[in-house]
């Protein structure tokens, strides 16, 4: 029995590769100046322009994604004779998650002789997306979709998701910081260490006396917790920080070079929330690294 897998477009898959696997991601949308506005092809999304429109001050709202567009996408491939994997953003940041649920249990109804089975990435941006690419791997080596929405479950508790932003105000302003110590940051002028925890939830977990410091440290945690570097694909996302990119790319290969690198531009739904500056990195590490990074 075949079975699709749908994502979101906090997943911040290149187009190419969606397209390649045929992975639909259904839209999160973004506005400013009173438009609405979405980014489905990440090839057209001109990031420079993007967040150096958020530095010259303009604010950007978001929207969770409504159960009728989860439902929207589901049917005709419900139609069609397909079991549905979802694959999505981490409910601890953003409610899209649970409006997924509700369209899941409504279509079950309708459909009660096909599968839907939902997963909580528990990350975003890359985070989420090598977990859709991990499911896609198995889907294709023949696993049925019960096997694979499994083993995600399990993998992303391995997925390692630090990252540091040049200020804090977007994450603290949108209501995406979970723990107290940022104010010491914003004070100290120290630049902060974040993290996915164990609820998928974004939290401070050091701090770091300028950028490239902060990147160091990013690295220095990637050396002590990443599992089996040269056989798997790390993922950088960067909110227009070029230069902070070479810089993490560099650390990675001293010591632990990975088999690939995964280098895409924060969407802009997500990279509103981290704002412009902001450097992320994901790898699969050994247990349940969220705890102990």
């Amino acid at each position: 029995m075949s079975f699709t897998i749908v994502t979101d477009t906090s997943a911040n898959l290149p187009t190419p590769l969606l397209r390649e696997h045929g992975i639909p991601a259904i839209p999160f949308t973004y506005l400013y100046d009173d438009e609405e506005h979405t980014c489905e092809d990440t090839e057209a999304f001109d990031g420079h322009a993007y967040y150096d429109m958020m530095r010259e001050g303009k604010k950007v709202s978001t929207s969770q994604i409504t159960p009728f567009r989860y439902e929207e996408c589901f049917r005709p491939l419900l139609e069609s004779g397909q079991d549905i994997l979802f694959v999505g953003m981490s409910s601890g940041i953003s409610g899209s998650y649970s409006m997924a649920e509700v369209a899941a249990e409504s279509l079950k109804n309708e459909f009660p002789e096909r599968k839907i089975r939902l997963v909580d990435t528990l990350g975003a941006s890359l985070g989420e997306g090598l977990i859709v690419m991990r499911g896609a791997e198995l889907r294709e080596s023949g696993a049925d979709i019960d096997k694979t929405a499994d083993e995600l479950l399990d993998l992303r508790h391995r997925m390692a998701q630090v990252f540091t932003v040049d200020d804090l105000m977007h994450l603290k302003g949108t209501g995406r910081l979970f723990n107290a110590a940022a104010v010491v940051g914003t004070v100290l002028q120290l630049k902060p260490l974040l993290k996915g925890n164990e609820e998928g939830r974004i939290v401070v977990c050091g701090v770091a006396r300028g950028f490239k410091k902060a990147v160091a440290a990013m690295a220095k945690k990637y050396d002590e917790f990443v599992e089996d570097a040269g056989s798997q694909v790390v993922g950088i996302a960067h909110a227009d920080c070029p230069e902070a990119v070479s810089q993490l790319i560099g650390l990675l290969n001293q010591k632990n070079p990975p088999k690939e690198i995964m280098t895409v531009c924060y969407e802009p739904v997500t990279g509103s929330h981290v704002g412009p500056g902001t450097l992320a990195l994901f790898f699969l590490s050994r247990g349940n690294v969220r705890t102990k990074l």
